[in-house]
């Protein structure tokens, strides 16, 4: 079965797993892409759910429990999903699937091959892929290394020799480490490095600055050799900024506006409290 025609500047690509299959592959669009994917009679996707954008009539899917997932219980409780979903092409004509962006971004097609079979990502960067390839979701056990949120304390990491698809928010840019070169990155802004790269985590002031504002507060510091793939626009700031213009003007010019009149009523409390049994001795 023929893939529909698409009008695209990019051209199809072609990937080659190292038993020889080949399976062309083509990125649409250029904002919130879609990669579409050909697939053989028996050849399968694995991708990640709510994913699915369009696929052949030959295509069934299934959704499944990955049980190499480390962390699936921290997922669920952060509201992530803990499941993932297999296009399989069961027919004897070629097929097609369709995988879409989940937001505004652009997707990477990465070859483990290439990168000695294993890069560290975000959790949300994971889309779907081809082949040998295995989505673990671990927990960062080095206490220097958790920062105060989901993206920080979950770390996903792909391996195997197949090909990977990640997505990156906005513009992404490859950066290529030589040994003992440094770069400083916002830990937001990160959407993939490969194993061997040297991450340490700074802490840029005080950490009153959580409560008080202090945008760019956590900055992964990388030390190559390897590669490191930077995104301009995460989506955890995206939908931060939207919800900034469709709440109050108080919440829209601090976002951390009710968690400040928390703590100040915390401390009237405590102040109150506090004199009110130096007054009784």
């Amino acid at each position: 079965m023929a893939a529909p025609s698409f009008s695209t500047p990019f051209q199809p690509f072609v990937y080659q797993s190292p038993q020889d299959a080949v399976t062309p592959f083509q990125i649409l669009g250029s904002e919130a892409q879609i990669v579409q994917i050909m697939l053989k009679p028996q050849e399968k996707v694995v991708a990640k759910p709510g994913s699915m954008c369009y696929m052949s009539g030959s295509i069934q899917m299934e959704n499944v429990y990955a049980p190499e997932n480390e962390a699936g219980v921290w997922q669920w409780l952060f509201g992530k999903s803990v499941t993932s979903i297999v296009l399989h092409n069961t027919g004897s004509t070629d097929g097609f699937v369709g995988i879409a962006a989940p937001t505004i971004a652009r997707i990477l097609p990465i070859d483990l091959a290439i990168f000695g079979g294993q890069m560290l990502c975000q959790p949300d960067a994971f889309l779907c892929s081809i082949n040998d390839v295995k989505v673990n979701n671990t927990i960062d056990q080095r206490a220097r290394n958790v920062v105060t949120s989901a993206e920080g304390f979950l770390r996903q990491k792909i391996s195997g020799q197949g090909l990977a698809f990640l997505v990156g928010g906005g513009s992404v840019v490859q950066k290529n480490l030589v040994v003992g070169e440094v770069l400083a990155v916002d830990v937001s802004n990160i959407v993939a490095l490969s194993a061997s790269v040297n991450v340490q985590i700074k802490y840029n002031g005080p950490m009153r600055r959580v409560v008080f504002g202090g945008d760019n507060l956590v900055t992964a510091v990388l030390t190559g050799p390897g590669i490191v793939f930077i995104q301009s626009m995460p989506f955890q700031r995206l939908s931060q900024r939207v919800a900034r213009a469709v709440t109050s003007p108080n919440v829209r010019e601090n976002p951390k506006f009710f968690l400040q009149i928390a703590i100040f009523f915390f401390i009237a409390y405590v102040i109150v409290v506090s004199s009110l049994i130096l007054t009784d001795i």
